[in-house]
C-alpha cells in the first residue's frame, strides 16, 4: 500500500484511525432524521439545485437526506477517509466520490451547492484561505456552511487532542475574500432540540453575485 503524505496533521488525523472511530460514533437513523429536518430548513431559500457537492462527506449521512429531498440532484462527494470512501461508493444516489483531500481536489466542474458541515472547524487555520478559494470555484451558485461559529478565532480542545478543532467566523471571512458573495440565510442548530438534535451550529447560505 502505497504511504500518502498530507500537507497538514489535521489531514492524516482525519485519515487514519480516528476517522475510522468517528464514523462508529456518528451514524444511525436517528442522525438521518434530524439531517433531513435541517437541511430542508438550510435549503429552503435555494432554487434549481441539479447537483450538490459535499466536502467531507464521511459515511454519507447529509448526502442520504439530500437523496431524499432532492431527488432530481447529481450528488457528489469529497472525503479523505479510505473506509469511508468505501461506504459512500456503495451509496446509490452518490453520483461520484473524490477520494483525498479538499486540498488536493482540482476544480474541473462546478456545482450549483458546494457544502460543508462540520469540517471547516477541523482544519488548518493557515490553509482555510485556499479551501475558501476552492469552495468558491467549485461553486455555480449557493455555498452552504454549517459549522461552530465565534466572532473570532479560537482553538478548543476535541477528545483530548490539541490543534484539531478551531470556532470562528467562517461565513464572514469567506465574505470578506469574495465581495461578490451575498449572504441569503442563516441559522442555528440547537442540541437540544426536543424532536431533531444536532450539534451546536450556526449555518450560513452564500449566493454568488
Amino acid at each position: 500500500m502505497s504511504i500518502v503524505h498530507y500537507q497538514t496533521e489535521q489531514e492524516a488525523f482525519w485519515a487514519g484511525e480516528f476517522g475510522d472511530a468517528y464514523q462508529q460514533r456518528n451514524q444511525g437513523e436517528g442522525l438521518l432524521a434530524s439531517n433531513l429536518a435541517l437541511f430542508s430548513q438550510m435549503l429552503a431559500r435555494t432554487h434549481h439545485l441539479t447537483s450538490i457537492m459535499e466536502v467531507g462527506a464521511n459515511i454519507g449521512l447529509n448526502l442520504r437526506a439530500l437523496a431524499a429531498l432532492k431527488p432530481q440532484s447529481a450528488l457528489h462527494a469529497i472525503e479523505i477517509n479510505p473506509q469511508a470512501v468505501t461506504k459512500l461508493q456503495q451509496i446509490e444516489a452518490i453520483d461520484s466520490v473524490f477520494a483525498g483531500s479538499i486540498l488536493d481536489y482540482p476544480v474541473t466542474q462546478t456545482f450549483d451547492l458546494i457544502f460543508t458541515k462540520g469540517v471547516l472547524i477541523h482544519l488548518a487555520p493557515e490553509v482555510l484561505s485556499q479551501v475558501y478559494q476552492t469552495l468558491y470555484q467549485a461553486s455555480r451558485r449557493y455555498i452552504l456552511l454549517a459549522e461552530y461559529y465565534h466572532p473570532t478565532p479560537v482553538e478548543i480542545a476535541y477528545r483530548g487532542h490539541r490543534h484539531k478543532m478551531y470556532k470562528r467566523d467562517f461565513a464572514g471571512e469567506m465574505l470578506q475574500q469574495f465581495p461578490s458573495l451575498r449572504l441569503v440565510d442563516y441559522g442555528f442548530c440547537y442540541r437540544g432540540d426536543p424532536n431533531w438534535p444536532q450539534d451546536d451550529v450556526n449555518w450560513f447560505l452564500l449566493e454568488k453575485g
